[in-house]
């Protein structure tokens, strides 16, 4: 291996250390990386800022300053205190109950949304109702970000990679919806058995706080109507452009910003008022992590890696498809799912050509090993990301460890669960 390729290994994994140990700020590390990197010429300004291989994907970045405007502008409006209140009232200001509502929310948005904009629009009713009914709210945002993976493994538009694979192998949102999505329905019901096992401690039942939640009236929290029916149009024409993706050919991060300025263009709020809510930080972080992730493709590490992985299977389709259900859960845990399958992508078209029609089943095994696989740790999915530093911004910072330890668990029993789904229904 090059001695720029060691290197480059070697300040991956030492800014991966440190965000993970939290000894600085991980927009700190990712940014000291990215530099170090460049310093040494494993990446340069062209592939950093426009390869769309090893670069910053520049889609999804735009695709979050667009949700998190959108987003910030319909939190002035009150609904998601109208939303926060509702869900405690049906839940009866029930812990368990309560999750599962906002669980089984979340992945049903992230299926039809990509998982991106659902913990966008879901974490603030989360840090309310959680508020109201004086809860831990970082187990409620764990559950909901995993749930968000899950649900998101559905369909075409549900989660980034998907898009990729989807562009690449030539697949319709049909075809996600049939090949994973009677799988997810699994997923999401075991998921929620394993939420009341995970977080049992999160769930103590107030009787008092739960009786006054049962005398508020939603109604009056909203407090600007004439906006929030503005939003709420805007963002109505966003999520059907997101559906429609396939059809219209308007790239997500497209339509989240024309939405986004359009919604400032027509309403009273302002351009200052409008940007106060994003996450600069975690916009900032997701760069620096891109062209790290970048410097491995451009120094060939993770194509040595993905290729070495695919010869040690002797194409087997049984074992190959095992090997890459595994392999890409295992690496999307580490480094962020998307520039994994962008990577991946061109190895497995590949291989689906040499291996006829039945190894289409490849294209469903990277599918499910990097959108759940991406639930293991903090860094591993783009919402993971978000989730953190929201959570940080309101001041209930979760670590990485602290998601981790939940997320590690789901991984492996969502993606063993994969393996007889795959196995029976393509391979036996």
């Amino acid at each position: 291996m090059p001695v720029t390729a060691i290197a480059a290994v070697v300040i991956f994994v030492g800014a991966y250390v440190l965000i993970a140990t939290e000894r600085i700020h991980r927009t700190a590390a990712a940014l000291g990386g990215a530099g170090l990197l460049l310093l040494i010429h494993a990446t340069d300004g062209g592939a950093a800022f426009f390869s769309e291989h090893s670069g910053i994907d520049w889609n999804v970045i735009f695709l979050l300053l667009g949700m998190m405007i959108i987003v910030g502008v319909l939190k002035r409006t009150g609904v998601f205190e109208y939303v926060a209140i509702w869900a405690a009232k049906r839940a009866r200001g029930r812990p368990f109950r309560l999750m599962v509502m906002l669980v089984v929310i979340t992945a049903l948005a992230s299926a039809l949304l990509d998982n991106v904009t659902t913990v966008l629009l879901i974490a603030p009713v989360t840090f309310l109702v959680c508020d109201r009914l004086s809860l831990p709210v970082a187990p409620f945002l764990i559950a909901e970000v995993l749930a968000s993976n899950i649900g998101g493994t559905a369909t075409l538009v549900g989660d980034p990679p998907n898009i990729i694979i989807a562009s690449r192998a030539g697949l319709s949102f049909n075809d996600f919806l049939v090949h994973l999505a009677p799988l997810v329905v699994v997923l999401l019901v075991v998921f929620i058995g394993m939420c009341r096992w995970l977080f049992r401690s999160a769930f103590t039942y107030d009787e008092r706080l739960a009786a006054e939640i049962m005398t508020l009236n939603e109604r009056e929290a909203i407090q600007d109507r004439r906006l929030l029916w503005q939003s709420l149009a805007v963002l109505a024409v966003v999520i059907v452009a997101f559906v429609l993706h396939p059809v219209l050919h308007y790239e997500p991060a497209v339509v989240a910003l024309l939405g986004a300025g359009l919604l400032v263009a027509a309403t009273r709020v302002t351009v200052e008022d409008a940007l106060e809510d994003v996450e600069w930080a975690t916009l900032v972080f997701f760069m620096g992590l891109f062209v790290m992730v970048g410097a491995l493709v451009e120094t060939g590490v993770i194509g040595t890696v993905s290729q070495a992985a695919t010869s040690a299977t002797e194409g087997r389709l049984g074992l190959t498809t095992m090997g890459l259900l595994w392999g890409s859960a295992g690496l999307s845990a580490i480094v962020d799912n998307i520039p994994y399958v962008a990577t991946m992508s061109p190895i497995v078209a590949d291989l689906v050509k040499a291996g006829g029609p039945q190894a289409d089943v490849l294209w469903w095994a990277l599918a499910l090993g990097a959108d759940l696989g991406g639930n293991a740790t903090a860094v591993g999915a783009s919402a993971n990301v978000v989730v953190l530093g929201i959570a940080a911004r309101n001041g209930r910072p979760i670590s990485f460890w602290e998601f981790t330890k939940y997320g590690l668990v789901v991984t492996v029993v969502t993606v063993a669960l994969a393996v007889p789904y795959l196995w029976f229904r393509y391979l036996a």
